[in-house]
């Protein structure tokens, strides 16, 4: 099992994977493969059981009418859900492939990770002790108390702290969103007052594909204070989630182009 508190495979794969028979011919794959832009491979099953994947490197040379038990490769590497997603992402790198399937304790399919997947799983996570450090400074800074609650929140109630997101790690929690995979939003409720701590590409995301509540650790003031982070989002002019800009990450601070160095010299 994966340590407590890290993401895993099984909270990242892509469950409803496309795959292809042992009997089917290298002609009727390489012309799925031709049709679609999500597709340069499939793992090959008999039912949900994988005996291999073919790529369509694996099909370049072969006859059109091969079937993918005699060009599939057999020796294939599999992830395990309860690997971590940074296990994943060695193997991804060490091996040069750019997905795993994944498999159950019997060999059967039950999902596919990419390597997309698992630099996705290692952004933006509100992980238990993110939540609880916040909690605690907060508590530390006011000379208050504070305690935790999971709620389903409503979004138009959030007040943002963060100006901007980015172009690219937007789409990344589009993708997730569309799969179930939503992390938990961090929020800090004080006296009723709901600022979103931690989460902004989430709640853009959901924005997009019209979700108006998300699930979310709420780190809940036991008395109201002065937050430092609310008069941020007031000089930024930040009320609600539509307030946030979305900029091409080529902008990111710490991004040069080559355009943006030849500006600066």
């Amino acid at each position: 099992m994966a340590d407590s508190g890290r993401p895993t495979v099984g909270e990242y794969m892509t469950r409803d994977v496309a795959t292809v028979a042992l009997d089917d011919t290298v002609a009727e794959v390489a012309e799925r493969i031709a049709q679609s832009d999500d597709f340069s491979g499939f793992p090959v099953t008999d039912g949900r059981h994988v005996e291999g994947f073919v790529s369509a490197r694996d099909l370049l040379l072969a006859a059109d009418h091969e079937p993918m038990f005699r060009v599939m490769s057999e020796d294939i590497i599999v992830a395990s859900p309860e690997m971590t997603a940074q296990d994943a992402a060695r193997v991804i790198l060490r091996s040069g492939i750019q997905k795993l399937p994944v498999v159950n304790e019997a060999g059967n399919l039950v999902g596919i990770i990419s390597n997309a997947d698992v630099v996705r799983s290692q952004i933006e996570r509100a992980t238990p002790g993110k939540v609880e450090k916040l909690g605690r400074t907060l508590a530390n800074i006011h000379g208050i108390t504070t305690h935790d609650e999971r709620r389903t929140v409503d979004l138009t109630a959030l007040t943002p702290t963060q100006p901007t997101v980015y172009a690219d790690e937007l789409e990344g929690r589009v993708y997730e969103l569309e799969r179930g995979l939503a992390e938990p939003l961090v929020v800090i409720d004080n006296d009723g007052h709901h600022y979103l701590a931690d989460g902004h590409h989430r709640v853009k995301a959901a924005e997009r594909l019209g979700i108006g509540a998300m699930e979310a650790n709420v780190i809940v003031l036991d008395e109201s204070v002065e937050l430092g982070m609310a008069e941020t989002a007031a000089e930024a002019g930040l009320e609600r989630i539509g307030d946030i800009e979305v900029v091409d990450y080529a902008h990111h601070p710490l991004v040069r182009t080559t355009e943006r160095l030849q500006d600066e010299q």
